[in-house]
């Protein structure tokens, strides 16, 4: 299906690598102009033909800069994809309340909450001009926060309110804003050696690799194996394009049938 989408713009923060690597290859395979943004450029996302902008988006001035830079680089904007996040690894990722502190706070809400409504402030302006899309990244634990550290979930769960509130200020301006809410994905939060996926299996007792192996069954999710992160960046090509002019506000969940609730 030819989504329609050539020629027109679009800004990805969290690009380097998993979801926001597989959504700037999508986009710019749709023909998109993408800048894409990161912390570090990897040399995969050199290789897409996006611009790559490095941007630190858990600064109080970092999404607004990279706006700003965006703008300058593509004119204006279509589309704008809150992809970064994180803080789900490193010190007492996988304790309860007692084992954080205020700066885990701090870190987990600027990175997956407050820079998403940064960049989204600095860019709604263009967007209004094109009635154009903004997408958000959450997690399906959104829907569970007890399912992973809690200054992360929490900071999940105010992305997808976010999101819900802009559709309905924005949408009868012309300006769609949707959700994707993933669950367990083949990305280096659960792969990598010193990601939670490792962390997580080390406080269980198991080994990582035997960890992965049941981590679907042990979420309920009965297709039988991780999502895919082209499958993310597939279902974002569709909300940007023409053919869901009628979706707004919605949280598409994408994990396997993990969440069971209606």
């Amino acid at each position: 299906m030819d989504m329609r989408l050539t020629g027109k713009t679009a800004v990805v923060t969290g690009a380097s690598r998993g979801l926001g690597l597989a959504i700037v290859r999508a986009l710019t395979a749709e023909g998109m102009r993408v800048v894409a943004a990161a912390r570090t450029i990897s040399p995969e996302l050199k290789e897409t033909g996006a611009i790559a902008l490095s941007a630190d988006l858990s600064t109080p001035d970092g999404p607004a800069s990279l706006i700003e830079r965006a703008l300058t680089e593509l004119g204006e904007l279509d589309l704008l994809v809150n992809n970064v996040g994180g803080g789900d690894g490193g010190e007492g990722p996988v304790g309860g309340l007692l084992n954080f502190t205020d700066e885990h706070w701090r870190r987990d809400h600027d990175l997956n909450f407050l820079s998403a409504v940064r960049a989204t402030t600095a860019a709604m302006p263009s967007l209004l001009r094109r009635h154009g899309n903004v997408i958000n990244i959450s997690s399906n634990s959104a829907r569970m926060p007890h399912a992973g550290p809690i200054t992360y979930t929490t900071a999940k769960a105010a992305l997808t309110a976010f999101g819900k509130a802009l559709a309905e200020e924005f949408g009868p301006q012309g300006v769609r804003v949707n959700t994707i809410s993933p669950g367990a994905t083949r990305t280096s939060l659960w792969e990598s050696p010193d990601g939670y996926g490792a962390s997580l299996a080390a406080a269980l007792g198991l080994e990582h690799q035997q960890f992965l192996a049941s981590l679907p069954a042990n979420t309920g999710m009965t297709t039988g194996r991780l999502v895919e992160p082209d499958e993310v960046a597939a279902l974002v090509t569709w909300l940007a394009s023409p053919h869901a002019a009628s979706v707004n506000g919605a949280d598409h969940v994408i994990d396997g049938g993990a969440i069971k609730t209606v």
